[in-house]
């Protein structure tokens, strides 16, 4: 799953928020929204700007 959100994430080429995500990917707003603190915790997605998020560099 975390795979996936990282995937549209980086399909999307901008910062998106979690609720497009969903929508890409076909799941829950809520789902998405656990995964994507799940994956800014780890450092795997950074915030520009609040309640937007983008892949990082790393």
């Amino acid at each position: 799953m975390e795979k996936k959100v990282l995937n549209a994430m980086k399909k999307a080429g901008k910062p998106v928020r979690p609720g497009e995500v969903a929508d890409m990917i076909g799941e829950e707003s809520q789902a998405v929204s656990k995964i994507i603190s799940s994956l800014k915790n780890k450092g795997k997605v950074v915030s520009p700007k609040r309640c937007y998020y983008i892949p990082s560099d790393e």
